[in-house]
């Protein structure tokens, strides 16, 4: 188990890491993938994330970030919905040194639902976002991974990494949310995206809504992602999205069952 979790990143909400959490990681030699939402922004200060960030890399541990999301639009019509969502993910970008992460996850928020007869314009507006943000992450040498939500099919993604044409800037698939919310193959998803994919965030489903579960615990075809990563020599970072600890264990198990590192 040890091997297969210094292979591995795993969702740690940071108030949950200094909460309840530090020991357990540093005992059980967990890679944090350190989610933060409006609500530690707005609570720690920068001596407890340089106290945490010191902890974890003095015990060698690897680090990625997840940025906030909920209500944030990256691409949204109006500036000013934009201009906020930009200085929260500046927020988190601001916390590099205190952790050294490897890479930010972030969600550019494409809804096909939402943006109406507005996917132009989205795109418009995403590409100046994210390309002012790669320059940001370029100064501090991370990188951010745009991850899939709700997109049906990965022309989107693909046309705004594309378009922005940075090294900064990369794909993090989603096994969770592609089982649940695409209406594209798995092929056509890694296809599209190989030359951007730079990590990947690992939980199931039944194909019918976003429930987190443990890998190995819905339909999601794990070992047909793997054998297609395999055969493009493709070496992604790879995340546990675990929501609790039971679910993590469950998870590490059933991975460990398939063999598939």
């Amino acid at each position: 188990m040890q091997a297969l979790l210094r292979q591995l990143q795993v969702h740690m909400p940071f108030r949950d890491l200094h909460d309840r959490y530090l020991d357990l990681v540093l005992r059980e030699g967990i890679n944090p993938e350190i989610s933060f939402d409006y609500s530690a922004l707005e609570r720690f200060t920068d001596e407890d994330y340089r106290r945490i960030g010191d902890r974890l890399l003095a015990a060698g541990r690897t680090i990625t970030f997840h940025a906030p999301f909920m209500d944030l639009r990256p691409g949204a019509l109006d500036p000013d919905i934009r201009r906020i969502s930009r200085y929260r993910i500046q927020s988190i970008l601001a916390l590099v040194p205190y952790f050294r992460p490897m890479s930010i996850v972030c969600h550019p928020s494409f809804d096909h639902r939402y943006y109406v007869s507005t996917e132009e314009l989205w795109l418009k507006n995403s590409i100046e976002t994210w390309g002012a943000l790669a320059a940001v992450a370029e100064e501090a040498d991370t990188i951010i991974a745009l991850e899939n939500v709700y997109e049906r099919e990965p022309r989107v993604m693909q046309r705004l990494l594309s378009a922005c044409d940075s090294p900064r800037l990369r794909f993090c698939f989603d096994a969770g949310h592609y089982q649940a919310f695409s209406s594209a193959s798995l092929e056509d998803w890694i296809e599209s995206l190989a030359p951007y994919l730079h990590q990947l965030h690992l939980h199931d489903n039944q194909g019918t809504a976003d429930e987190h579960l443990p890998v190995g615990c819905g339909a999601f075809p794990f070992s047909r992602l793997f054998a297609l990563l395999r055969a493009r020599g493709l070496r992604p970072i790879v995340t546990l999205e675990a929501h609790d600890e039971e679910s993590l264990w469950q998870s590490l198990d059933n991975l460990s069952a398939m063999a598939l590192f």
